[in-house]
């Protein structure tokens, strides 16, 4: 018998195709909204495999709601919409799409960096409220970028990007990791006029950075990483990036540092609670950037996550080597 597989999202097709022709499957037939909890308890409860998003609650209610499922294929990098002990207690496999989103997150990264240092957004709203009326010496200014010292908290695939990125504004680089990382030293070091140095205490970095990039996990340690005091060491000529997850920062404590003008600027893809609403003291705030969570949001790079996610899928079902298991589940 085919194995049987549910697809929580409306995806690119060459995905579909992959499930399709070695499982029977059904969907969430919708692209747009999160398939309701409700149905999809209901959905699990005769299945071999679930596709995930980011917004699907993988917990010991769908556990207990699916009494067949062997594997979880998450279409993300990060999982902390999974409970993993939940999984690996019942020999359930976890899947992710590592690397895929590296290189597109990145570039959203210093889309976020440049548009809150030049202060793009601002001036996109002055020019449609119809407020631009002269030119003047220090009208709408922002920050350098080119020159100014990076600091990247959290130095793995994607913050790894983000720092090569750095090298082509002449920008010196420090990071702070939970560990040094040889390869990134050898590679920036490798480029001439190129500067890269590890920093032990994130409180140095924050004290010396012009920017501050935030690219760790979510985890028990991570969450509420930066708040008022770490926001109160970071230069008042200071910009803040959040690409990574929204609950490592405490949102309250950060609108209260931007009102403060410490850091300066902040360019956000992610918040404590998603999606948020137009009344967002955010959206109230002249120094900061936001976009809707689309680190990974282009064409190729969404088809990829969702075709990576499929094939771990099959893999786990059929028999064959997974490419990408998060948890170690030995039948």
């Amino acid at each position: 018998m085919r194995p049987r597989a549910y697809i929580t999202r409306r995806l690119p097709q060459t995905a579909v195709d992959i499930v399709t022709a070695a499982c029977d499957t059904t969907f969430w037939d919708d692209e747009a909204l999160p398939v309701p909890r409700d149905v999809l308890l209901r959905e699990v409860a005769a299945v071999d495999g679930v596709l995930t998003l980011l917004t699907d609650r993988v917990d010991a209610e769908l556990l207990d709601a699916a009494p067949r499922l062997k594997v979880v294929a998450n279409m993300a990098v990060g999982y902390d919409n999974v409970d993993l002990p939940a999984l690996t207690s019942r020999g359930v496999l976890l899947t992710n799409t590592p690397d895929v989103l590296t290189e597109t997150t990145a570039d959203l990264v210093w889309a976020l960096i440049l548009a809150a240092s030049r202060r793009v957004v601002a001036g996109h709203r002055l020019i449609a409220a119809g407020e631009w009326s002269t030119w003047s010496p220090m009208f709408m200014v922002g920050q350098d970028v080119h020159g100014a010292t990076l600091g990247i908290v959290g130095a793995g695939r994607i913050g790894s990007a983000v720092a090569r990125r750095a090298v082509g504004f002449g920008m010196p680089i420090l990071y702070h990791n939970r560990h040094p990382s040889p390869a990134l030293e050898a590679h920036i070091g490798a480029i001439p006029g190129a500067t890269i140095r590890y920093v032990p205490r994130l409180d140095d970095l924050l004290a010396e950075a012009d920017v501050v990039v935030v690219m760790v996990p979510l985890t028990p340690e991570t969450r509420g990483m930066f708040g008022a005091r770490e926001f109160a060491l970071m230069k008042p000529t200071s910009v803040f990036v959040n690409a990574a997850r929204g609950p490592v920062v405490c949102e309250t404590d950060l609108i209260e540092a931007l009102r403060r003008g410490r850091p300066w600027a902040a360019g956000l893809d992610v918040f404590e609670r998603e999606p948020i609403g137009a009344d967002h003291p955010l959206l109230a705030l002249p120094n900061v950037v936001l976009t809707p969570h689309i680190g990974s949001a282009t064409v190729a790079t969404r088809t990829r996550m969702a075709v990576v996610a499929a094939t771990n899928l099959v893999a786990a079902l059929t028999g064959q080597p997974v490419p990408n298991p998060v948890n170690d589940v030995r039948r």
